[in-house]
């Protein structure tokens, strides 16, 4: 089984927000997607996406974006981005994905030897008092997550951790969040977010021998990246 990631797909089945606008990097940028997700993706492959699947205002706005996604190749695993905004009870949204697509929020789910946990995050980093008290709750909720995790772990397990916003600052410095991953071992973190050339990014980060892999799709070049084999 060979594990996969790419996130911030922004589809839009309504047409109301191309993506075009925001440089010639985004033209056709659902298009190079599936060439090449078709290309790599095999049946029993897996797919990460790190949030922000689709601009859909509602869950029923949101469905035909979740369809595309689902007739690809192999099992997806999303995550809820800041601009998820369709993403409503997490009963629901599962109850209305295909078969073979895994939602994962503050929690774990097991394909094969894979566990895939995670939760979205925030800005790391910032002192504003609404940033700060949100980002404490997500703390606690990637501590759910990882906990999940820990009590499913069965020797040979791979563990990948997803987040949307990266677990650091643009310094990239440790911090409570990346001590946090790093107790609990996993074998990679994928988390999205970050756009455009401007952005202070670097595709992989180690931190403490963990890979951190950026998969915004337009810095990675549309293009699904390669994490690990289980």
């Amino acid at each position: 089984m060979k594990v996969f990631a790419i996130s911030d797909l922004h589809l839009d089945s309504t047409l109301s927000k191309p993506m075009d606008i925001f440089g010639p990097g985004w033209e056709g940028h659902w298009d190079k997607i599936r060439d090449d997700w078709r290309s790599k993706v095999g049946a029993d492959d897996v797919v990460l996406l790190a949030g922000d699947l689709s601009w859909a205002m509602s869950l029923d706005e949101a469905l035909p974006d979740i369809a595309e996604v689902g007739e690809l190749p192999g099992d997806k695993f999303i995550l809820r981005g800041n601009h998820d905004y369709w993403w409503s009870a997490i009963g629901k949204v599962r109850q209305s994905l295909p078969e073979g697509m895994h939602a994962v929020q503050n929690d774990c789910i097991r394909c094969g030897k894979l566990l895939v946990c995670g939760s979205r995050l925030w800005t790391i980093g910032s002192s504003a008092e609404e940033d700060v008290k949100i980002a404490e709750r997500e703390f606690l909720r990637l501590t759910l997550s990882l906990d999940a995790m820990r009590k499913m772990r069965e020797e040979g397990d791979k563990v990948v951790v997803m987040t949307h916003y990266p677990p650091f600052d643009a310094t990239f410095a440790d911090n409570r969040f990346t001590d946090l991953i790093a107790t609990y071992a996993p074998d990679a973190v994928v988390y999205g977010h970050l756009h455009g050339k401007d952005a202070r990014a670097r595709l992989v980060v180690d931190k403490k021998g963990i890979p951190y892999y950026l998969t915004s799709c337009d810095l990675v070049g549309n293009k699904l990246v390669d994490i690990l084999e289980v």
